[in-house]
């Protein structure tokens, strides 16, 4: 029998304080009559991320039985979080062959490196600048990311999902310690990827600075969802 492991939270322990709610980038975890629960098994990834913020260890993780998905679902998809769930997107080929002189796109990242986790928080180039603050995935699920979002922007990548840890002080240090035009955070329609906007929203009201903030939602198509302020 094939088990996974879901989260189990201890209400006796339990003080509805919500972090590991917030934390929960799958939204498996709600808070219910004051206590937290897991509302949906199928909804939580298992990887624990909620446990080490629970001040009080009411949180565990637990095995168990997987079972079989629904008739009218892929047999790979019991179980599965919304955010990781596999399908196959068909695209319609614009015309049989290229032209011959084909313009080829030039990258229009400005500094390295790009990864949140690694850049210096006081780095020239944050001086005045626009700063794009984009899900790794979504590189890959918008074609002309470059053009459209990453030009006269400083680039910061991530992943809030599977990076240890909290953006939200690296990003606090960054907007403190400079002059910033104006923040774009650029995520994936799937419910992980919900961490990156609240880790910049929360980084910039600790920070005391007022920056135009907006973000930017994309499809796992590559179209774009919707813009918000």
């Amino acid at each position: 029998m094939q088990l996974r492991k879901v989260s189990k939270i201890d209400e006796e322990k339990c003080t509805g304080c919500g972090i590991c709610t917030q934390t929960c980038h799958e939204g498996a975890l709600q808070l219910v009559n004051g206590k937290a629960k897991l509302i949906s098994a199928s909804q939580c990834d298992g990887l624990g991320i909620c446990l080490p913020v629970c001040p009080n260890g009411a949180i565990t993780l637990e095995e168990q039985p997987v079972t079989a998905a629904p008739a009218s679902a892929p047999a790979n998809t019991a179980f599965q979080c919304p955010g990781s769930r596999s399908n196959r997107i068909e695209r319609k080929m614009a015309g049989s062959q290229l032209p011959e002189q084909t313009i080829v796109p030039q990258s229009q990242l400005q500094q390295w490196p790009c990864q949140i986790k690694l850049i210096p928080a006081t780095a020239s180039y944050f001086d005045n600048a626009h700063v794009l603050i984009a899900a790794d995935c979504t590189a890959y699920a918008y074609a002309n990311m470059h053009h459209d979002f990453m030009r006269d922007k400083i680039t910061l990548i991530g992943c809030p999902k599977l990076d240890e840890g909290n953006y939200a002080d690296k990003l606090k240090e960054i907007f403190q310690s400079n002059t910033i035009s104006s923040i774009t955070v650029l995520r994936m329609e799937k419910p992980c990827c919900s961490g990156l906007v609240n880790a910049a929203r929360e980084a910039l009201e600790n920070s005391g600075k007022s920056i135009p903030f907006d973000f930017v939602i994309i499809g796992v198509d590559g179209s774009i969802i919707s813009t918000q302020h």
